[in-house]
């Protein structure tokens, strides 16, 4: 997908101050912590077309409004995904801003994770 300059510029200003990792450390957060809550950002139409197995959804448009209700500690360890890695750095960043202290968003985002195999739920 090409994105726009303007919105590329907003994702750099905010990477500054987000984890990012990559599947293999996603991986390795999730296998050392049960807690650790992968969650799909993406827009509903996206998740129903197909998300990671064991994935939480909470899409970009209502995260603000309802990450503190579905995700009470602030300390929880939360790895995010959108399609290619862009939108999870901005909810990332919007969660940290919020308080939440061990947010990543994942490099790559649900592409990664379909090239990568990892097991997939939903869609057709």
């Amino acid at each position: 997908m090409q994105h726009s300059p303007g919105f590329l510029a907003v994702v750099d200003e905010a990477r500054a101050r987000v984890s990012e990792i990559n599947l293999t450390q996603a991986r390795e957060c999730l296998a050392s912590n049960p807690d650790t809550i992968l969650m799909d950002v993406r827009e509903d139409k996206e998740w129903l077309a197909g998300h990671a197995a064991g994935a939480f959804h909470l899409s970009k448009g209502i995260l603000e409004r309802h990450i503190e209700s579905a995700v009470t500690d602030k300390g929880a360890e939360v790895i995010m995904y959108c399609g290619g890695g862009f939108r999870s750095v901005l909810t990332a960043e919007i969660a940290g801003r919020m308080g939440y202290t061990n947010v990543h968003s994942l490099i790559g985002g649900h592409k990664a994770l379909v090239n990568a195999s990892w097991e997939m739920v939903g869609g057709n």
